[in-house]
């Protein structure tokens, strides 16, 4: 994956500038404009421009997506094709927090915070708000997790050894927060693995 002539140059100005921020921001745009583009020409089956008898079509322009990183917001161009649709596997379409986010929203959603108040926070973390929809949507991958790991087996193993404790949490039953028990059960092999 080498980098366009325009890329380097636009490294090299940064660097000379003495902006670390601005460099890591040029250097992550390059480097995830180069995996785009090499991605799509394993999708389409060929070089930008390349005839090929193993294409399977062609590229048509480019669109613009602003990504959201740590280092700060970068705008990457996703080749649009002529048949069918592509969107880069490294990029997660219609996404529009990171992980860190992410894992805040469902902290809250789990403490029993309104979506409001979920809104707020995203903003107070720099973020550009959160809707409604999307804490539902993201709150129901959390609601299918929980889901899968209180239905996992547990005779895999014999647990000899079962300590329990309790405590008191927030909950949202029927629409609205209480505080309930939540007994904790802890069962611990005849190794010593829990």
């Amino acid at each position: 994956m080498a980098l366009d002539q325009s890329a380097l140059l636009e490294l090299v100005e940064a660097l000379k500038a003495g902006d670390g921020a601005q460099l890591m921001r040029s250097a992550l745009e390059s480097m995830l404009q180069a995996l785009v583009e090499a991605e799509a020409t394993a999708h389409i089956g060929a070089e930008r421009h390349q005839r090929s008898d193993t294409r399977n079509t062609q590229r048509n322009g480019h669109r613009d997506k602003l990504v959201t990183t740590t280092a700060g917001d970068v705008t990457v161009r996703i080749p649009k094709t002529r048949t069918g649709s592509f969107f880069p596997a490294l990029l997660a379409p219609r996404r529009r927090i990171d992980v860190a986010l992410h894992a805040v929203v469902m902290q809250a959603y789990v403490e029993g915070v309104s979506t409001r108040r979920v809104d707020d926070l995203v903003v107070a973390m720099g973020g550009t708000g959160i809707s409604k929809s999307e804490v539902s949507r993201i709150c129901a991958q959390l609601d299918g997790d929980v889901t899968a790991w209180r239905s996992r087996p547990l005779d895999e193993h014999e647990y000899p050894y079962v300590f329990l404790d309790a405590t008191y949490c927030k909950a949202r039953v029927n629409s609205r927060v209480v505080s309930q028990a939540v007994v904790i059960a802890t069962g611990v092999t005849a190794d010593g693995r829990r």
